[in-house]
């Protein structure tokens, strides 16, 4: 496992009133690994991934990427950086085809992102790029059919696809199992993991499917009411007797 930090915070805090939702987290992310944050609904999970991303500027506290103070920079200004951020609710274009999602996520890092009126076979190093990443995930097939026309996991990895095609160092993934059915979670989380490793990819994943979370994550942050509980590997959490009261409610304790 690498020991290269890449994403780090210091008392990062985030207040919505007299609601204090992210809690002085201060955490380390290792290049190259998975790290997943866990934790019950409303401990502060997708609070603290809109935080790192520059979807929300913090309270107090600060966001170091790769060293670098990004505390105060916007989503975009984050994105040209190397980190891609997925959401919740699947966040594609449903009229545009499978390739032109993935190719306006690629020129949209590119000098030729506001370029509207030039026809989209000018722009041939984002169709390769494009070409390459939906080979990637496995869309390849699919690549000229309206995006609304994709079942829901196959959407997934068409989101997936657009996070990949700038190529970034770091994905932000937030419940990317959410409304698969099981069986299609396995073969996606395998995806992910090949991304990964083989891209030499950091992946941090926000995830309540605790299979998910056990199988394949390096190291695991449990929240709870906004602060950090517990962190280590899955091993480590399972055997939490914090963790297990809070959250777990001794599902892993005997597995693991």
């Amino acid at each position: 496992m690498a020991d290269e930090i890449l994403l780090r915070t210091e008392n990062l805090r985030r207040e919505f009133g007299a609601l204090v939702a992210v809690d002085d987290v201060s955490i380390t992310v290792k290049a190259r690994t998975l790290h997943s944050i866990i934790g019950p609904n409303g401990a502060g999970k997708t609070t603290f991934f809109n935080l790192l991303s520059g979807n929300l500027a913090p309270t107090s506290g600060k966001v170091f990427f790769k060293d670098q103070d990004i505390t105060n920079l916007p989503l975009h200004r984050t994105t040209h950086l190397g980190m891609g951020r997925s959401f919740q609710i699947t966040n594609i274009f449903p009229n545009l085809t499978v390739l032109e999602n993935v190719r306006l996520a690629a020129q949209a890092m590119g000098r030729s992102n506001f370029r509207f009126w030039r026809p989209y076979t000018a722009f041939g190093d984002y169709l390769e790029r494009a070409h390459e990443v939906m080979a990637q995930v496995g869309l390849e097939p699919v690549a000229l059919l309206p995006a609304r026309t994709l079942p829901h996991g196959d959407q997934r990895k068409l989101e997936l696809a657009m996070i990949l095609a700038p190529d970034p160092e770091l994905l932000l993934l937030d419940e990317p199992t959410a409304g698969m059915a099981s069986e299609q979670v396995p073969e996606l989380m395998a995806l992910i993991q090949r991304i990964q490793e083989e891209g030499q990819k950091t992946v941090m994943l926000v995830e309540h499917n605790m299979n998910v979370v056990m199988g394949y994550s390096d190291v695991i942050t449990v929240m709870h009411q906004g602060a950090v509980l517990a962190e280590g590997t899955p091993g480590d959490i399972a055997r939490n007797e914090a963790v297990q009261i809070a959250y777990l409610g001794g599902l892993y304790e005997l597995a693991l």
